[in-house]
């Protein structure tokens, strides 16, 4: 096939589901539409001011996310969060994020430093803003970047897979008042070992930060179970 000079294509285009997946999905994670909730199509049709072919595309994607479960006679819930699946995440995460961090360490350059510190401010201010979406927002980019860092291309994608799932426990352990340390101070750790081309330092980071947050989202998880 003979080269037409195509350019490429720097951003992708923002379609009307994306539109409603972000508006969907920040309403379960901002707490809108608690576990267990149904997910009416007409209704959410008629807030949103979209079809119902739009609405189901929607909902199947957020199912594939963790975020949305469909069970018989009573069609979409907002899906619940157990303790079994936050472990098996939590898991994934050390594995993926510690080989990320400790790769975008050693890829470390400036401009990927700046852009770090960059994404770093801005999850702090959406931590003191105690809104769990621009959390969620902040939070995901600042690990992009760290796969970013890394060259870790196919962890990322599996990791966006999770995303939906991991940002409820994120927003249930990084404003916790259980913590040892403040989720925004762990996070100045790991970006303080990034740009110091630490990588034992960033694997240290991060394994703390994994390791409390999922022995307080055990027991948050547990104690919900219990009621």
């Amino acid at each position: 096939m003979s080269n037409i000079g195509l350019s490429k294509i720097e951003q992708q285009p923002i379609t009307l589901r994306d539109v409603v997946l972000e508006k969907i999905r920040d309403a379960i994670i901002d707490g809108v539409f608690k576990p267990g909730d149904r997910l009416v199509e007409r209704v959410l049709c008629e807030q949103l001011g979209v079809s119902r072919t739009v609405v189901r595309e929607t909902l199947r994607y957020l199912d594939a996310e963790g975020l949305v479960s469909h069970v018989p006679n009573r069609g979409p819930i907002v899906a619940e969060m157990n303790w079994d699946d936050a472990q098996q995440i939590y898991d994934i995460r050390l594995k993926l994020e510690t080989a990320a961090a400790m790769a975008c360490a050693r890829n470390m350059t400036p401009e990927l430093a700046q852009r770090l510190n960059t994404a770093l401010v801005d999850l702090k201010r959406a931590g003191q803003d105690q809104t769990p979406g621009a959390l969620f927002k902040a939070a995901t980019q600042f690990y992009a970047l760290i796969f970013e860092g890394a060259r870790h291309n196919i962890a990322w994608e599996i990791v966006q897979r999770l995303n939906g799932r991991i940002s409820r426990l994120r927003v249930l352990t990084l404003t916790s008042d259980q913590r040892d340390m403040p989720g925004p101070e762990h996070m100045q750790s790991i970006c303080t070992a990034l740009v110091n081309h630490d990588p034992d330092a960033a694997l240290a980071a991060v394994t703390d930060h994994l390791h409390e947050a999922k022995a307080i989202a055990r027991k948050l998880l547990s104690n919900h179970s219990e009621r």
